[in-house]
Parts: C-alpha cells; structure tokens; sequence
C-alpha cells in the first residue's frame, strides 16, 4: 500500500509539472504591515460616459498620493481587481489595466471603462496597455485583450482614442494572434524607434514557437497603424521567435531590446529567462532551455535554473540596472546589466506581498509594482489587489 500511495503522489506531481502554468502562491499572512497601509480616506467615484457604461463594481478604489520625500516602499492605490499594466498620461496620472476586462483612471473623480469583447480565464482578459508616443497630440491608447470566437481563443491588440473619460475610435491593430487560457504572453510597448512591440506566448503549443508563420511564441514588431516595418525579418510581424510566454520588455541606454521570459513551470522545471533580444533570433523554445545551446539559437542572459521558478511579469531598466517582478517568485529582482550573474541577482520583498505582475517607471522616477493576488493563483489580503511606490535608489 505504502509503495501504492508513493508512486500515485510521483504521478500527480508530474501531472502539475506538464501543466506549464505559473503556479499556485503558497499561502502568506493576509494582513498588510501597518506602515504600508493606506491613510488615505478619498475614494474616486466613476463618471459614466456617453459612449461607454462605467461598470458596476462593490470595490471601492483608493489612490494615496506620494510624500514630498519618497518612502522605500509605500501604498500608492489598492482594491484593483488583477492589475496588468501600469501606464502614465503626460499629465502624471495613472492608468490601469485590470484583467477581468476593465481600463481604470486613478485619480480623485477617477474613471472606470470595461472593454468589450474580453474573455478571461486563468492567464487570459485584459493584458497590455501603451500610449503612443505622441499621445499628448493624437490622444492614441493600445490595448491587448484576449476573446472568444468561433469556439477558440485568440488575442488583438486594439487602438483607441482616449480623452480622459472614455474612448472612441477603435481600430485593430493585429488579429487573430493564437490565444489560450494560459501563456498568452500581452505585453506592448513603443520602442525608441517608435515602433510597436508585441509579446506573444505559445497558446499552450509549443511548435508554434518555431513557426515563423505563425504569431504565437513571439515577439512582434508593427508601425502605429499596424503595418509591417520593411526591415522585419520575415516579411511579416515577427521580429524574433522561439519564445514561451514572455511578459516584460524593457529598453537600455543603448537602446538594446532585454525581455523577462516565463519557462517551463512544475517539478523540477524553472527556467525563467532575461534575455537580450536581437532581430530575427531563435530564443529555442522549446528545443533549449538554461544553459543549453544550439546553433542558430540564441541562449539567455540569465535564467533561474531547474531548482527556482521566477515567473517573471514585467521589466524596467533604471541607470543600467533591469527589475523585474515574480509571479510564483513573489520577488521584485534587479541584476546589473553590466555584470549579469547569478551571484549579482537581488531579491526585494521576497514573499512579503504575494505575486507581483506590473511594473512601471514613473514620471517621478519611482517605481510601480502591482500585485497579482486576486488572479485566482493568490493569496488575498486586505487591500488586494495593490500598487506599491518605490524608491529604486532606497532599494538595498
């Protein structure tokens, strides 16, 4: 019976491990440390809109509005419902994706619009946020959201004009990227080149990666209206391939693409990547992985091994040094960009306020570091979910 018992325990981990997913966060005290709550007693109400109805919700939000001196760590908004993306109008304020399907303004009258059309389940709903470049002119805001057609899944990226209280003017920018309740990948971003970046995960079909025909397990590159630069390696969307499920994209001084890579997730399969993103590369999933090479296939920076499981979110690179949040790691990291070791990695807040998905450089020049604990996967606490100001220079 004892052997019985044994070998059924060994098969059910397997099971876990061959699900690919970012994993359950073990369960942490549910009370925020008193110096981090908030004191602030101001709740925005939702205007309606004429061309949207505000969603109802029995939340309600609360923005805190930074000290003169910044804190290391302090609460700057909280009661958000899975925050995805942080973003910053020109004028300071804050925007928020929230997964379920909701494009949140915070501020004092704040704004909630729900966005049609948004399936979520597991890792899927609402994902990427960006403004364009030029926003403070043309009023563009882009939105990756994941939907239901057909019986499938799949994943656009929408553009909309936006004018502080509610958005018109939808157009689609790319379509039918290959979607899934997990590794839908969803980051977007304009790079200094004043492109669009994609980030595409592998649908839960891992061949796809290889695929340069396909969009899934990629990193896509598109103008502002979607067309495709002339300079892209495949002469269609794709800029670089071979990826799992990459969620965070940042830029350094010298203008070099890095991006923080979920790997295989379960038993003994950690693998998270940061990797330093090159046009038309094969970044080998799912032919390689840690340390691994093969010819024609670009191995990363860093990767967290067999025995540790990142989950990385998002990424922001700060005076040449990269952050970037954990999910199942429940860890702010940062690594030098300059010295890329294992040894150099550092761990904040290790397991202090559960999963971690957003990340945002903002206009102050502090950091914005969203929870994840209301995903289903977490472990709630009081406030959930949250976004944490932090002063990168206080940081040890």
């Amino acid at each position: 019976m004892k052997k019985l018992l044994f070998f059924l325990s060994i098969f059910g981990l397997l099971i876990l491990a061959a699900c690919g997913t970012e994993g359950t966060q073990v369960s942490m005290d549910a009370t925020l440390p008193s110096s981090l709550r908030s004191t602030s007693t101001q709740a925005p109400t939702w205007k309606d809109t004429a061309s949207i109805p505000v969603e109802e919700t029995s939340q309600t939000l609360s923005q805190v509005e930074p000290t003169s001196t910044p804190e290391a760590i302090s609460v700057a908004a909280e009661n958000l419902q899975t925050p995805w993306e942080i973003a910053f109008l020109p004028d300071g304020r804050m925007l928020i994706t929230e997964r379920p399907g909701t494009l949140t303004l915070l501020q004092a009258d704040g704004v909630r619009i729900p966005i049609s059309d948004v399936y979520e389940r597991s890792e899927s709903g609402l994902l990427g946020l960006a403004l364009h470049p030029d926003f403070a002119e043309n009023q563009w805001l882009y939105l990756f959201l994941t939907y239901e057609a057909s019986g499938g899944l799949w994943n656009r990226v929408e553009r909309y004009q936006f004018d502080g209280t509610s958005l018109t003017d939808k157009f689609v920018i790319i379509d039918q990227i290959p979607g899934a309740p997990n590794h839908d990948g969803g980051r977007i971003e304009f790079g200094p080149d004043g492109l669009l970046y994609i980030t595409t995960g592998d649908a839960g079909s891992a061949p796809l990666a290889q695929d340069v025909n396909s969009l899934a397990g990629k990193i896509l590159r598109l103008h502002d209206d979607g067309g495709i630069p002339q300079d892209n390696p495949f002469g269609n969307p794709v800029y670089s391939f071979g990826h799992r499920n990459p969620q965070g994209l940042a830029w350094d001084e010298q203008g070099r693409l890095w991006s923080a890579e979920h790997g295989p997730s379960g038993l003994g399969s950690g693998y998270d990547e940061l990797n330093l993103v090159e046009i038309g590369g094969n970044y080998g999933w799912p032919e390689i992985q840690g340390d691994q090479t093969r010819e024609g296939m670009v191995s990363p920076q860093l990767h967290s091994g067999g025995n540790e499981t990142w989950a990385p979110g998002d990424l922001e690179i700060v005076n040449g040094v990269a952050y970037f949040v954990g999910l199942r790691g429940a860890t702010l990291y940062s690594v030098p960009l300059n010295d890329i070791r294992p040894e150099t990695l550092q761990r904040h807040f290790a397991n202090e306020f559960g999963r971690l998905r957003a990340l945002r450089l903002g206009p102050d020049g502090l950091l914005y570091m969203g929870t994840s604990n209301t995903d289903g996967r977490g472990s709630i606490r009081e406030g959930d979910d949250k976004i944490f100001r932090i002063d990168p220079d206080q940081l040890p």
